[in-house]
């Protein structure tokens, strides 16, 4: 890897907000932020972030999908976009001031 480099694994929030069925995704879920507090130390100086993103409001999934869950009950009002979740990306990637971090992309669901 070039000097600088940064890595970014993308996870979800099903591993702060399980639903019934989900235990293998919140379990790798989880695994990704393991992960990325080892590698940051094995793979220093370079930087590893995860981004856990909730419900896409404009992903194909969920774009043609009337009030799609979640959307009412985020602080946001509304599902978070793909835009936001490559600004989001972008951030961990170009700031060299972060290192390690969780970052949720969720719009506040988790505060609800």
């Amino acid at each position: 890897m070039s000097p600088g480099a940064s890595v970014v694994l993308f996870g979800g929030l099903a591993k702060e907000r399980p639903y019934p069925g989900s235990t293998v995704v919140t379990t790798f879920n989880a695994g990704i932020t393991g992960l990325v507090k080892t590698l940051a130390v094995e793979m220093a100086p370079h930087r590893v972030h995860a981004l856990h993103p909730g419900l896409i409001g404009d992903s194909p999934k969920w774009r043609d999908v009337p009030n799609p869950p979640h959307s009412a009950q985020t602080p946001i009002g509304r599902l978070v976009t793909m835009a936001e979740i490559a600004d989001a990306t972008d951030f961990l990637l170009r700031n060299t001031g972060i290192n390690a971090h969780d970052l949720y992309i969720d719009g506040g669901l988790l505060a609800t």
